[in-house]
């Protein structure tokens, strides 16, 4: 090794002390071995000009992994790959790649202002055969730092922060990114168990193939580019790195994909977070502080989730009585179900996004999704909390316009002209128009997809139109059957009074 050759000589004079530490120790009587243990390491520890740092892959409670062992070994990976002679090869999951790292009891030397370290793999195997339940119990890793000690300072105070920001900042590079979602309370104790599972986040979506308004795309991008990299601002005001942002609009407008394409534009981590299933204000706060920083954590239909808007009183009205959740038994009976089991509060959500348990750890976002954006407490999504509303709405010309280039491969058409008109006169979800443009077979042209949406453009404007005359024609006969009873009570009391004045000035007295 590279600095066994340095260390000639004092190797030889390391050895002669150790062979007269082995003979002494034989013959000297136990009650005076402690005493030259003592004054034996004393001798060596002058002699011996190096000093050692040892990071162990497992310490603390539940054996729990080092972070700075992960590091250090991401950290080493491209020098162990340059000079290491021995290196072990592994294959990264989900992937074809194959990573190569140093062998145990190899050794690789780094250079800092200067000065030259040397890294050392360890692996201490157990004297005797056993069931290990822990890691730690089965073999001991480890990696060892040795520098010359008139470098103390600046290993200890400089260099070491430096491998370890520099590990991290790679890994982060290199990483997999993932897709969380919570597990059960019941299941987050044990050996390698988890309060989050994970599985490859792949979605395709990015802000090119999102169907949108172009300006209300590039204003999101801008801010998520800003909110990435203003660390230092964040800081300097006073505030936690983090940013919500609160997507509302009716299903099928692509809440989805817009949180896709968010993490695949910043390379963050999505967590999706199910409210339902964490019991109480105690185990959401946990769960959000075993989330990662350069991550969105996702709350999606929150007004479905937990029964958020009846922590305040509100005013019923008549719209609330006809809700979709209400005229579906089965779907209401099951989210009652869910709301009883958990106990997770408005204020213990609201202390955990942005109170002080939200500066916990930075570079997060926050998404709240919704379709009913009025069924929401203000508290839950004002500014600070919620910093940016997205209303996603109904297609618009704009998003069939990329539709077109990215599912038909066009830019211009002469249907498009009648496109624009039926898309400004009628309602349709950039999921339906999606569909509709969608190829069906290898033989569907581009001018039968585009009469394809016309068509469906034609009907869903005479559904609209319809459902419009029937609301009317019930409306007219509720005020009809209003203004009957109205006239009906009048002549039981016995008072004389036309349709028009009950209509305009109530019951008044005609004597």
């Amino acid at each position: 090794m590279a600095m066994m050759g340095e260390m000639l000589n004092l190797g030889s004079m390391m050895g002669t002390l150790m062979l007269v530490y082995t003979a002494f120790k034989q013959f000297l009587p136990p009650h005076l071995q402690m005493y030259f243990e003592k004054y034996f390491h004393k001798i060596v520890r002058f002699i011996y000009p190096y000093v050692e740092i040892t990071f162990d892959e497992y310490t603390g409670e539940f054996m729990k992994r080092n972070e700075a062992y992960s590091a250090i070994k991401t950290y080493l990976r491209d020098k162990s790959t340059a000079s290491a002679k021995r290196l072990k090869a592994n294959v990264v999951k989900d992937s074809q790649s194959v990573v190569l790292t140093m062998d145990y009891n190899e050794e690789v030397t780094d250079e800092f202002q200067g000065v030259k370290v040397w890294w050392s793999a360890n692996k201490t195997l157990p004297s005797t055969q056993r069931i290990a339940w822990f890691p730690d119990d089965d073999e001991k890793r480890s990696y060892t730092l040795t520098v010359h000690k008139r470098h103390r300072d600046l290993i200890t105070k400089t260099y070491i922060s430096h491998v370890l920001k520099e590990g991290k900042a790679i890994a982060t590079k290199i990483r997999q990114r993932k897709l969380y979602s919570n597990n059960p309370s019941e299941n987050w104790h044990g050996y390698r168990k988890s309060k989050w599972s994970n599985v490859p986040f792949e979605h395709p979506a990015t802000f090119d193939t999102l169907a949108m308004d172009a300006n209300l795309k590039d204003e999101i991008k801008n801010d998520l580019i800003k909110f990435s990299t203003a660390k230092d601002y964040y800081t300097r005001i006073g505030k936690a790195w983090k940013r919500g942002y609160l997507l509302y609009g009716p299903p099928g407008t692509g809440k989805s994909s817009m949180i896709a394409a968010m993490a695949n534009l910043l390379d963050y981590d999505v967590y999706d977070l199910e409210l339902t299933a964490v019991k109480e204000n105690a185990e959401l706060r946990r769960l959000l502080l075993d989330t990662s920083s350069k991550s969105i954590v996702v709350i999606e239909d929150i007004d479905c989730s937990l029964d958020l808007t009846g922590q305040r009183e509100k005013k019923k009205t008549e719209k609330d009585g006809k809700d979709e959740e209400q005229s579906d038994p089965i779907t209401k009976k099951v989210r009652e179900d869910e709301k009883k089991e958990s106990k997770v509060t408005l204020s213990g959500l609201l202390n955990c996004i942005d109170g002080l348990w939200s500066s916990c750890g930075g570079e997060r976002i926050i998404v709240f999704t919704t379709n009913y954006v009025e069924k929401l407490d203000p508290a839950l999504i004002r500014r600070g909390r919620m910093d940016k509303h997205i209303e996603l709405s109904y297609c618009c010309f704009d998003a069939f316009r990329v539709f077109a280039k990215n599912y038909l491969e066009i830019n211009s058409h002469s249907l498009f002209a009648e496109i624009e008109t039926l898309l400004g006169e009628t309602k349709m979800t950039p999921a339906d128009v999606a569909e509709n443009l969608m190829p069906k077979s290898d033989f569907d042209v581009v001018e039968n997809c585009l009469n394809r949406l016309i068509e469906a453009l034609k009907e869903a404007k005479k559904k609209a139109e319809d459902e419009a005359r029937l609301m009317a024609e019930k409306e007219e006969e509720k005020q009809k059957q209003k203004s009957e009873k109205q006239g009906k009570e009048v002549k039981e009391n016995g008072v004389v009074m036309t349709a028009e004045e009950v209509k305009e000035n109530g019951v008044t007295d005609s004597h």
